[in-house]
């Protein structure tokens, strides 16, 4: 058995979805298949002894989709994905569409508007005949170039013999354009002159620009979701250093093999997973465990392709190259979370399946039923036809959705909530399980001094004067939140001569004539300096996860700076917010179990799972699923992206990597966890709003759809009615955003 997550191109909606699968799942030798219509992607589990990737290939294509299969990689390189429509170029095709269709739209309402005031008809230069063939004029490029895919995608699923949200739009749109036609151009055909028949370009014109609307936030959303993986495979180097024979030759990423011994100079990305045999230096591991702070590396210690190395040069020899390193790894589990199949299915194509269909067959019956049966006239049976669509134009029920998404998706990003696509901000209301990364999420993510502890008659002010003037000189982050919190105090450092950075130990210089050491444990020792004074108060700080600076002056230890990765402030609050909503709260963290028991405890979270790597978190997150629970991740640093990507909602905090942001359905622009539980509330009062907007869609539905079968109903009083439930629907879509003007609201 194999797996393969492969791109699928032309879907629109859940009916394609299930064609999809369908077409797939009928293939011998195909156990499973799973098709994410947000991702357009569908993982397929097949024998590869039974069913090869062009029959699959050949059977999503006969059901109207194309399947984009891998091409060979060239030189070594990964996979790629053949793409008949670049994804840029299909978005800039629906944004040109979209800005023809506008353009042309407002003279079309405003014209339409005028028209059937007192003063046009007695002031207008224009007749209403020859007004009515202006509208003409500028509908109909509006229908046949931007309205064209809708068209195109009701032929194809009539081939099919199904129904869809195009089969919706082009039916609607497609019947009010025909009908006012014939009306501008053959009026006697309908048995009336010219200027006595109502048309619909406006109807036409409007539906056709606020579903294009929609189709280009959609594919900018997915467009950003696909960047993802892309920007996770760039912090892989193009090429190693590698020694071969006594020199040292750069090479393509793709030619390094495990054994081979690679350099890494300060400032560089390591290419791939190894250990060290030679040097000390720095590494930023955030990538990997999510910690801020920089951890020191030595000969025999391992390290990470994608990690980047701050300070010394090093040798390292490769034990996982290509698809087994451990960014590799997390790119595969970020695209393959995201292109699994998405628990919810949009309601309005549901419908829309079902509906359209009754919908033409009532008004197909009604035309037999009137002109065969009933006896009248071709064109009365013809307009009883046509109101009967005209009721079900799929004007408000196209605007239930979008227009209750756009005011509360702005209402989120007054509050500092941007919510990626509508998806997410339906499946965050059901959310029972909110899962925290510690650093960046639930703290600060970045060092900050939490005690100083004067020691052999020292003040504090004077641990801070010597410490900080030796340090402002090193780049150590460690350095740097000392002179910060020297500052903060309007303690300026002096001047200090002989300094000397001391790799994995810490920093030596003068001040004066004092000699200043400043650094860990190991660095007393190296100086002889007694350290017994302060080893309860270091034992106090490891327990809290923090880390101890020691200050030595004249060769007596002076005091110990403690720091460490400090909760936000509005951390404990939000944290019980979600749980007075009946939310369970988790850490999840790479920390220690008593680091991480700390920070839970300040927070106020009483579920802790530590020790856990980039790789592992996922494997957690299905863990807490399969347990039947709905689940968000809140995170910020790239190792969190698989999480993000497998959770049912994954969260962003605005001040984590790019990453994390694009991976992730929401993004919390100022940090602030009260965002999620916002993000929550505002999830289940927009998704009410919806749910009251389909009624009203349909209620109209409900009600005319008999009224115009039974010929009680002209297309004019239908279009009014279908006019006055797109306003229904718009403003009850607009009281969202008097609901959510402020956080508190």
């Amino acid at each position: 058995m194999k797996t393969e997550v492969l791109s699928v191109e032309g879907m629109t909606c859940a009916s394609c979805v299930r064609r999809v699968e369908g077409a797939l799942k009928k293939l011998d030798g195909v156990a499973d298949a799973a098709v994410n219509l947000a991702s357009e992607k569908a993982r397929i589990d097949y024998d590869a002894a039974r069913v090869s990737l062009t029959e699959m290939q050949k059977a999503v294509k006969d059901s109207g989709y194309t399947l984009v299969l891998p091409v060979e990689p060239k030189a070594g390189g990964p996979p790629e994905s053949a793409k008949t429509l670049p994804k840029q170029e299909a978005l800039k095709r629906t944004r040109n569409d979209l800005i023809l269709s506008a353009l042309l739209t407002v003279p079309v309402m405003v014209l339409s508007m005028i028209s059937m005031t007192g003063w046009y008809m007695s002031s207008s230069p224009l007749s209403m005949d020859e007004t009515n063939k202006v509208l003409l004029l500028l509908t109909t490029p509006i229908v046949f170039i931007p309205g064209r895919r809708f068209f195109k995608g009701l032929w194809a699923a009539t081939r099919h013999l199904t129904a869809d949200m195009n089969t919706l739009v082009a039916v609607g749109t497609g019947a009010a354009y025909v009908y006012s036609l014939i009306a501008v151009l053959f009026p006697e055909f309908l048995g009336h002159p010219g200027y006595m028949t109502d048309v619909y370009f406006d109807s036409t014109a409007t539906i056709i620009t606020l579903i294009l609307l929609g189709k280009y936030l959609e594919a900018s959303a997915k467009q950003r979701a696909s960047e993802s993986i892309e920007k996770l495979m760039g912090l892989q180097p193009a090429t190693a250093r590698v020694q071969k024979g006594g020199r040292e030759v750069d090479i393509p990423i793709s030619q390094v093999e495990v054994g081979d011994l690679i350099i890494v100079r300060p400032g560089e990305r390591i290419p791939v997973d190894g250990v060290i045999t030679d040097g000390l230096t720095t590494l930023d591991e955030s990538m990997v465990t999510g910690e801020s702070l920089p951890v020191e590396k030595s000969v025999g210690h391992p390290v990470t392709g994608g990690t980047i190395n701050l300070h010394g040069s090093i040798l390292f020899r490769a034990t996982a190259v290509g698809s087994n390193t451990l960014l590799a790894r997390i790119v595969k589990l970020v695209e393959e979370a995201q292109g699994s199949k998405a628990p919810i299915q949009s309601l309005a194509d549901k419908i829309a399946a079902v509906f359209v269909p009754i919908v033409i067959g009532i008004a197909l019956m009604t035309f037999v039923l009137w002109y065969a049966v009933g006896g009248l006239p071709f064109t009365h049976a013809l307009l009883n036809f046509i109101a009967v669509l005209i009721i079900a134009c799929p004007c408000a029920l196209g605007l239930a959705t979008p227009t209750a998404i756009m005011v509360g998706t702005g209402a989120g990003a007054r509050l500092g909530i941007l919510i990626r696509d509508a998806e997410s901000l339906e499946r965050i209301r059901n959310i029972n399980t909110v899962v925290f990364d510690k650093t960046g999420t639930l703290t600060s993510g970045k060092p900050e001094v939490t005690e100083v502890v004067p020691l052999n008659g020292h003040s504090e002010q004077d641990i801070l004067v010597m410490a900080s003037s030796v340090e402002r000189k090193s780049e150590h982050p460690l350095a740097g939140a000392i002179v910060r919190y020297a500052e903060s105090l309007g303690i300026k450092p002096q001047e200090s001569e002989g300094f000397q950075s001391l790799a994995g130990h810490g920093v030596a210089g003068r001040v004066g004539e004092v000699a200043v050491v400043a650094g860990n444990l190991n660095l007393m020792h190296r100086f002889d300096i007694p350290t017994h004074a302060a080893e309860a108060d270091m034992t106090r700080a490891s327990a809290r996860g923090e880390t101890s600076v020691l200050v030595a002056t004249g060769g007596t230890l002076a005091g110990v700076i403690n720091i460490g990765d400090t909760l936000k402030p509005t951390t404990p609050a939000a944290v019980r917010a979600l749980q007075s909503m009946g939310i369970d709260t988790v850490l999840m963290t790479g920390d220690r179990e008593p680091t991480a028991r700390v920070i839970a405890t300040g927070a106020g979270i009483n579920t802790v799972i530590a020790g856990v790597l980039p790789d592992q978190k996922a494997q957690r997150i299905k863990g807490l699923q399969s347990e039947g629970r709905i689940v968000a991740m809140v995170g910020d640093g790239i190792n969190d992206a698989p999480a993000l990507a497998q959770a049912d909602v994954g969260i962003a905090m605005g001040s984590g990597t790019d990453i994390a942001m694009e991976t992730a359905s929401i993004t919390i622009m100022n940090g602030d966890l009260n965002g999620v539980e916002r993000a929550i509330r505002l999830s289940a009062r927009t998704l009410r709003t919806i749910k009251q907007n389909l009624f009203w869609a349909f209620i109209y539905n409900v009600i005319g759809i008999p009224l115009a079968a039974l010929g009680l109903l002209n297309p004019m009083i239908a279009a009014a009615a279908m006019a006055f439930s797109s306003v229904s629907v718009v403003s009850n879509s607009l009281r969202l955003k008097r609901l959510y003007r402020s956080p508190e609201a």
